[in-house]
């Protein structure tokens, strides 16, 4: 079958749950752990098939929110996601009083029973009503960014396609590209803010009725922490303000200077080079036929997977109207089948995402042999090491998609790569304040998130404009309505995926056969167990962000970005 033939129906919740409720008796009764093991077989059954048709629903409604089937399917899943958490939550009870625990935890290692544990913490039949409204006002706030239509020089742009403007040669192009955004932005602020005040309010009433003193344990333990803590997080965010900050500013003046520029404005930050940024060549199916090349020479594991994907049509990657902006992946557990979503939009971002999301991709293809879904994936934290390590992987093969522009690719990726980490932890430490804090007006969360980005992003100029000036620029970052906490799990794999960067220069064999243990690992373990199985250093070690830096620092200085303009 190819995707579009992927059958979807609708799960009918009261049969559901019959059936979930027989398995779970059935595990409850079992006289031994193999027939608990045979019992945990059928339960998957039952999830596996809900969880999967959420997942198509998802992918055919953020492919088009337009569409009004998907679009109610979608409102459908938003009511009744908390009661399937409720029904897992009987079962992992279940599990972990077992009295066959110490023999199934054998058979299925700690992870699981960790996991188990942390999903207790976050649930408990009174907040129903509020997951339901949380979810509901997470596909608010999508659907606005979605269905966005900005004017520009008398076309109508989405928010993908205007990015792309964003980078324009002219720089009067670009400024007014951003203008008319951060109006779209402005326009929508107070839909925005009323949303967001209602998802802090409820999430903050939820960890009350949970028995937490405010949201930040329950965000760590839906996020399926287990082995760090927000002290150990903010003192990442430290060795980040303190050796990285001072690198990414004098990477942004190096930019000015190549530029020419007296200074670097907010529209100027993703236009790198007065020759321009380096563009993928060729349409999206051209682009697609050469990630085929690459990912078959690259090795057997990877062109097998590739083939796939693409056999199967496992990609949505081309921008259109209605389709939500970003990128991301999924998995079909019926179907054995990951999925790639992107926006194409011609510009190097459609490189970066697609080799993003096929690390994701091919990670969750690599661990599919896990009988179920709590190892299929990682933890975030973990699963972002993938996707990061796979576009440094993936160097070799950069000239197939920017020819003669390959070098300033290159430096233009690690350079954003060191630029994205301190926006990273303020985003984090943003989501501290604001949980910590949720009392707060809008006007001074946007005032606390102005106060961050004197701190971590100190070179930006946002030149006059009255939104950001006033602290607006985090409302255009979905993870922080719709995934709480979630974001620093890109600055920590940033980390180890520089050191995946390190280790493929000096010796590309063995650091493919990390990470391709890494990979089929899954998330059988936790974030700082798969660290240390990947042969990785822990970035909350004190100076493990200082020695993955050394390296990056001598290779950018080595180039002479002035010849790229």
């Amino acid at each position: 079958m190819t995707f579009e033939s992927f059958p979807y129906t609708r799960p009918d919740m009261p049969v559901l749950t019959q059936h979930f409720e027989q398995h779970l008796a059935g595990f409850q009764n079992a006289a031994d752990a193999v027939a608990q093991s045979r019992q945990f077989t059928l339960l998957n059954e039952v999830r596996d098939e809900f969880s999967t048709m959420y997942n198509l629903c998802h992918i055919r409604h953020t492919s088009n929110t337009k569409d009004p089937f998907y679009e109610q399917e979608n409102n459908y899943f938003d009511e009744q996601l908390p009661s399937f958490e409720a029904l897992n939550n009987r079962f992992f009870r279940a599990l972990l009083t077992s009295p066959f625990r110490e023999a199934l935890q054998q058979k299925f290692g700690n992870q699981l029973f960790t996991l188990a544990e942390l999903s207790l913490k976050t649930f408990q039949p009174s907040i129903l009503e509020d997951l339901q409204q949380e979810n509901a006002l997470s596909t608010e706030y999508n659907k606005i960014k979605a269905q966005a239509i900005i004017p520009f020089d008398g076309e109508a742009h989405n928010l993908s396609r205007l990015f792309a403007i964003e980078q324009s040669d002219d720089r009067s192009v670009r400024q007014r590209a951003t203008l008319a955004k951060w109006d779209f932005y402005a326009e929508k602020a107070p839909e925005m803010e009323r949303i967001f005040q209602d998802m802090v309010q409820l999430r903050h009433r939820m960890a009350v009725e949970l028995g937490f003193r405010n949201f930040v344990e329950v965000g760590y333990a839906r996020m399926r922490r287990s082995d760090y803590t927000p002290n150990m997080v903010a003192n990442f965010r430290r060795q980040v303000r303190e050796l990285i900050v001072p690198l990414a500013t004098e990477l942004y003046e190096r930019q000015r200077r190549r530029l020419g520029l007296g200074k670097l404005k907010i529209y100027d930050e993703e236009y790198k080079f007065s020759t321009g940024n380096p563009k993928p060549i060729g349409t999206a199916e051209e682009v697609v036929a050469k990630a085929a090349q690459m990912y078959h020479e690259l090795s057997p594991e990877t062109d097998q997977f590739f083939q796939k994907m693409q056999q199967t049509r496992l990609m949505d990657l081309v921008n259109r109207d209605g389709k939500l902006p970003g990128g991301y992946c999924t998995y079909l557990g019926k179907f054995g089948a990951p999925f790639i979503f992107s926006n194409f939009n011609g510009t190097s971002g459609d490189i970066d995402v697609l080799t993003h999301e096929v690390g994701h991709a091919f990670q969750v293809w690599s661990s599919s042999h896990f009988p179920f879904e709590e190892y299929h994936w990682p933890t975030s934290d973990a699963a972002e090491i993938h996707s990061m390590s796979m576009e440094f992987f993936t160097w070799p093969w950069m000239q197939l998609f920017f020819g003669a522009d390959t070098e300033k690719y290159h430096f233009m990726q690690l350079a954003g790569a060191i630029q994205f980490l301190p926006y990273g932890v303020a985003v984090d430490e943003f989501q501290h304040i604001v949980y910590e804090n949720p009392d707060m007006t809008p006007a001074e969360r946007n005032a606390a998130w102005r106060t961050l980005e004197q701190i971590y992003l100190p070179h930006r100029d946002y030149d006059g404009i009255q939104y950001l000036e006033s602290g607006g620029f985090w409302q255009k970052q979905g993870h922080i309505f719709n995934s709480p906490f979630y974001y620093i799990d890109y600055a920590l794999a940033q980390i180890c995926a520089f050191q995946f960067w390190t280790k493929d220069r000096h010796d590309h064999e063995g650091a493919w056969q990390d990470y391709l243990r890494l990979c089929k690992a899954g998330g059988s373990q936790s974030f700082l167990g798969l660290v240390q199985l990947a042969g990785l250093r822990s970035p909350f070690d004190d100076g493990c962000v200082e020695s993955v830096i050394g390296e990056i620092r001598r290779f950018l200085d080595s180039v002479d970005d002035t010849k790229f303009g």
